[in-house]
């Protein structure tokens, strides 16, 4: 019975193909018969069963190589590939390319945090407990020289521009560590050699620079050490010791450093420039209302002053030139008054004093001060042009005061035309006043001035 079901049934199929393909003998030539020609059963179950194991292996290998077109690959082929058979592969490779042995790792995993070795030889149980280690960039601090070269380009440019908060800026990123005094030291000492409106721009910033970056240590050493220097800056600056009082006075008014300090300071003092300068800031601070006055202890900027002080400033530099003689002293305080702009104001009174003296000497005192501030380029040709015009406008005015105003006038022309520093255009401009005319001629009587420009 059990040979029967295998012929009828599992192996039905196998029976079949056998069938279609010809005759038994022909499709298992392995098969034998006995004398009746019955099949020995034992021996044809195991052929028919070799049979549908190949075919079973051929329908496998057909499954899986059905996405290649239906070629059927040898099993070693796919059996021993590293794909992964699940079908939901990353297709990343492994370890993020980082993985294996001896090799360096992903790309910038030494910059990821790492736990120390606790048997490192730099090893810090600190740091790990604490947690609180914090890298930061350390700048060296600058020596004297190097403090010298960053402070005097900042301050050359705050005295073009007079931008104190900017000025402060760049003086805060310098390092100067225990240095900061020499700040304020460095920038009196520039100030020195500057004129009074930059000294008093000076004033400004070091008030600016206190509570910020300079303590009133600070500038207290600051003083401490300009006094001490007093020699060296007065083979620069004269009158360093006066300036220095000054600048004490105003930085006691400023409330940068106290009033005491003057008493400090004066039993260190062992020079007398030293004494010369606390004596100053002394007599300075006990005028009466003396610290309201200090605010204007450098003056007043030159465009800020009235311009009836300039004119009356500019009177009196002529009178005590014509008085002393000395161009030095003249042309130093014609450039104190910082009013470039302005100078045509003092040819203009150095004219009229000529036209109103009516005297040889007025005229070669004049006509030789107004040729070396020309010659200086102090008063420009602009400048000389337009006062030497101004007064040929105001000539009908002068005359009346001063009849001969004319013929003085003429003859001083001449003479700085001679001199070299009068152009021939100012001198074809020159008025010349017309005659009288008679009845004779016809004219009534009348009298006629003539001014031809």
């Amino acid at each position: 019975m059990m040979d029967e079901e295998v012929l009828n049934g599992s192996d039905g199929e196998a029976v079949e193909d056998v069938g279609q393909n010809g005759d038994a003998a022909a499709a298992s030539p392995g098969k034998k018969t006995n004398g009746n020609g019955v099949e020995e059963k034992g021996l044809a179950s195991a052929e028919r069963i070799k049979i549908k194991g190949k075919r079973n292996v051929r329908s496998l290998a057909k499954e899986v190589s059905g996405a290649v077109g239906g070629v059927v690959h040898p099993v070693r082929k796919w059996k021993n590939s590293r794909r992964s058979r699940s079908g939901f592969s990353r297709g990343a490779p492994k370890k993020g390319g980082a993985g294996g042995k001896g090799v360096w790792g992903q790309l910038g995993s030494e910059l990821q945090e790492v736990d120390e070795d606790m048997n490192d030889p730099n090893y810090d149980s600190d740091s790990l407990d604490n947690g609180d280690i914090e890298l930061k960039t350390v700048i060296p601090q600058a020596s004297d020289e190097e403090l010298q070269k960053l402070v005097e380009p900042i301050i050359l440019e705050y005295f073009e521009n007079g931008d104190a908060y900017e000025a402060s800026l760049a003086l805060d990123e310098i390092n100067c560590g225990s240095k900061r005094y020499m700040i304020a030291q460095i920038i009196i000492e520039m100030a020195m050699d500057h004129k009074p409106s930059h000294r008093e721009m000076t004033s400004v910033l070091i008030s600016d620079l206190y509570g910020r970056i300079l303590s009133q240590r600070d500038i207290c050493k600051a003083f401490d050490a300009l006094l001490k220097n007093l020699p060296d800056l007065i083979l620069d600056t004269p009158e360093a010791a006066t300036v220095l009082g000054n600048f004490l006075a105003r930085a006691i008014a400023d409330d940068c450093i106290p009033p005491k300090f003057i008493e400090t300071l004066k039993e260190k003092a062992d020079t007398e420039n030293a004494n010369k300068s606390l004596s100053r800031a002394e007599t300075l601070l006990s005028m009466k209302h003396g610290l309201v006055r200090l605010d204007n202890v450098w003056g007043v900027g030159g465009g800020l002053r009235p311009v009836k002080y300039l004119i009356r400033q500019m009177n009196l530099l002529l009178q005590e030139y014509l008085s002393s003689s000395d161009l030095q002293e003249a042309t130093r305080c014609l450039q104190n008054l910082e009013v470039p702009h302005f100078h045509h104001e003092l040819v203009y009174e150095a004219v009229v004093m000529v036209l109103e003296a009516i005297n040889h000497h007025t005229d070669e005192a004049m006509c030789r001060l107004l040729k070396s501030l020309s010659n200086a380029i102090i008063i420009t040709d602009d400048m000389m042009e337009r006062g030497f015009l101004r007064v040929y406008e105001d000539m009908p005015d002068i005359c009346l005061d001063v009849p001969l105003a004319y013929t003085v006038l003429e003859r001083f022309v001449e003479r700085c035309q001679k001199a070299g520093f009068l152009n021939d255009t100012i001198v074809k401009k020159m008025p010349t006043r017309g005659r009288k005319r008679f009845v004779s001629e016809g004219d009534g009587g009348r009298v006629k001035d003539h001014n031809f420009h």
